[in-house]
């Protein structure tokens, strides 16, 4: 029965046609006429079928490797100094995603990985809320760089402030980037699952750190007026973040303070006054409670200029003393007295 009524159906195109007034020329080509056999209709329809589903195949999507320690392993830890707060998050098979903040440093975010899946370039930064909560928007912050490094992707400020915000109100920044040896998409997923536990006392490890970090007080340059030796008020502000770190800080075992002047005058005179300005330095250091002990003290004259002594700017950086800081107690050679960053006055 069910094969009559599709035969009485593609019987009746011809007649709907002719009703129509579309009557086509029965030719052996003819589309309509080939569709009234219905064995053939069959192997046409089986042949697109397969054809269909071989073009499926062959479009198939690329697929998405995604890194996310989920609801179950989700912790945050945080360590905490004087010198540093890092609030670390474990993301499993890929390494760990960290938030930063050292003394005297804005905030910043890096991935650590011991095997980076991205390819080189730049990576998708979107903050997403977390798969039970659907319908809130997606944030975009842009794009980030990628390298081929252990710390692959580092944020700086703002955009890590505003991954750390994003955190707090349960979303979960996410970067996307294209793998590094096919074209799959990578994902990794920072998830905020157990981090607002830990967000209070990192504020309370923040507003702990020292103003300075090492690097920023390890070499240090006071100037001085013409045949003056006297420590002004910004001088004394710049030693005291030394004092303040190096009391803090038992690694550093030494000081040394040099004093220096321009080509002015008698070399006799010059290496009195750079002696003088020396031990102004050491004078104010041991006042404030730095150990004398580590401080060595010593003198050079216009022996070691920073800049040619070719006019008054040059002749005036020319004029100071230097601090320098050592995890170490070997002194340093003769042209590391050199190496001193000074700015002009």
């Amino acid at each position: 029965m069910q094969k009559s009524r599709v035969t009485k159906l593609h019987a009746s195109i011809p007649e709907w046609n002719r009703i129509q007034g579309k009557e086509f020329p029965r030719r052996a080509d003819n589309i309509v006429n080939v569709c009234c056999d219905h064995s053939v209709s069959e192997i046409i329809v089986r042949k697109l079928t397969i054809a269909s589903m071989i073009a499926l195949c062959g479009a198939a999507p690329t697929q998405a490797m995604t890194f996310s320690a989920g609801i179950e392993k989700s912790q945050w830890y945080l360590s905490s100094s004087i010198f540093e707060c890092a609030l670390t998050h474990n993301i499993p098979q890929y390494g760990r995603a960290v938030f930063y903040r050292e003394a005297g440093e804005s905030l910043r975010f890096y991935l650590d990985t011991s095997r980076n899946p991205m390819r080189e370039g730049e990576a998708a930064l979107v903050l997403e809320a977390p798969r039970w909560r659907p319908g809130v928007s997606v944030r975009d912050l842009g794009y980030v760089a990628v390298l081929d490094k252990p710390h692959p992707i580092t944020v700086d400020n703002p955009k890590a402030e505003q991954m750390m915000d994003s955190l707090l109100e349960g979303m979960m920044p996410t970067f996307t980037r294209r793998a590094r040896f096919n074209d799959d998409t990578v994902r990794v997923e920072v998830s905020s699952i157990n981090f607002s536990r830990y967000y209070e006392d990192y504020l309370s490890c923040v507003s702990g750190l020292l103003p300075v970090n090492f690097r920023q007080v390890e070499r240090t340059a006071v100037f001085f007026k013409l045949d003056e030796s006297v420590l002004t008020d910004q001088d004394k502000r710049e030693l005291d973040k030394v004092v303040l770190y190096v009391k803090a800080d038992p690694s550093v075992t030494a000081i040394f303070v040099d004093g220096h002047t321009d080509s002015t005058g008698r070399r006799i005179y010059n290496r009195r006054l750079s002696k003088d300005r020396a031990e102004a330095v050491t004078a104010y250091l041991t006042e404030k409670g730095v150990a004398s002990e580590k401080i060595t003290t010593r003198y050079h004259g216009e022996r070691y200029p920073v800049v040619k002594n070719a006019g008054p700017k040059e002749l005036a950086r020319n004029r100071r003393a230097t601090v320098r800081l050592e995890r170490g107690t070997e002194p340093p050679a003769k042209d590391d007295l050199l190496d001193i960053s000074t700015e002009e006055l």
